[in-house]
């Protein structure tokens, strides 16, 4: 694909820009779950206009355990509402089979609340070919109206997968998927999903999860981040100044990609640690600590955090 009806030559200039943005679940220096910062993010996530996204990545869904999951939707149905999306996410192991009835369960209690479920990648359901993956999505249509799928890449878990562009186009056959997570941290596999999206149903939402290219939005792709979690106000601030085609979007967009290539560099799963430490140093939460299973950035990371910080606190100040 490449003629100039391609994405990647098209930019839309003045579009909305659906943010749904990951919340950091803070950790106590006990090793424990802050939730009174919980509801502090919440709240500043919803302020800001942008969609909480709880149980994902960046709230350590792998590692929780199943109370724990209800406990965050129960929090955040108090504090925000049913404005929210969340991981439905199975714990199962490698070589497992995917268990529809087990991702049906894992969807229920977000939906109970009113949220939105993203069908979390599993080891049993990215193990399935490229047309099962779609068919998997179909069979939870059965039973669940509206629901978001993701493709993530193995550089976030080890199950994770990205699939072609056959499942994808599948896929967008199932009026109850609207939209779908794209972490492939790929320009080109992401241009060619919204290529063929527009082509085949203008409707569906192709959520960016590249916080390595968050600028994927000019090019149509709205967003479910990561690094949206370290600073929720400088990312709708970018995007209403996209919608308004106001030039200041490039100052935000590169300083948050700035921030973005640092935190998000190998190994990325730390990234989380970054976010605590980001969120610490500008007061958002309690402590920098991330998860006791997660893995850590050094110290040093402070200093860059630190001059990030400052730059984005003269840049708040200033509008």
């Amino acid at each position: 694909m490449t003629t100039d009806t391609h994405p990647a030559a098209r930019v839309r200039r003045g579009r909305e820009i659906q943010g749904m943005s990951a919340v950091l679940l803070p950790i106590d220096s006990g090793g424990g779950i802050d939730w009174t910062s919980f509801r502090h993010l919440l709240e500043r996530t919803a302020a800001a206009g942008l969609v909480p996204a709880v149980n994902m990545d960046t709230g350590y869904v792998q590692l929780l355990d199943e109370a724990e999951r209800v406990a965050v939707l129960d929090v955040t149905r108090e504090v925000v509402g049913s404005e929210f999306v969340a991981g439905a996410h199975v714990a199962d192991a490698k070589g497992d089979a995917w268990d529809r009835g087990a991702t049906a369960r894992a969807m229920a209690p977000i939906e109970e609340r009113g949220g939105l479920p993203v069908v979390f990648p599993s080891n049993g359901l990215t193990a399935l070919d490229g047309p099962d993956w779609a068919g998997a999505h179909a069979r939870l249509a059965e039973t669940s109206e509206r629901f978001l799928a993701f493709e993530l890449g193995p550089m976030f878990v080890p199950y994770g997968r990205i699939y072609d562009l056959d499942a994808y186009r599948a896929l967008l056959d199932v009026p109850q998927c609207l939209g779908a997570k794209h972490s492939s941290l790929s320009r080109a596999l992401e241009w060619d999903r919204l290529a063929l999206r527009d082509a085949v149903r203008p409707d569906f939402r192709v959520f960016t999860g590249n916080d390595l290219a968050i600028d994927m939005v000019m090019y149509g792709s709205d967003y479910l981040l990561g690094l949206s979690a370290f600073a929720p106000e400088a990312f709708a601030a970018r995007d209403a100044c996209w919608a308004a085609d106001d030039p200041a979007f490039y100052e935000w967009n590169d300083l948050l990609q700035y921030l973005g290539f640092f935190a998000f560099r190998d190994p990325v799963p730390a990234y989380k640690h970054d976010a605590a430490m980001f969120l610490h140093l500008r007061g958002r939460i309690a402590s920098p600590a991330t998860h006791p299973k997660a893995p850590t950035r050094p110290d040093s990371d402070r200093g860059v955090l630190e001059d990030i910080a400052r730059r984005l606190d003269e840049m708040e100040n200033e509008r």
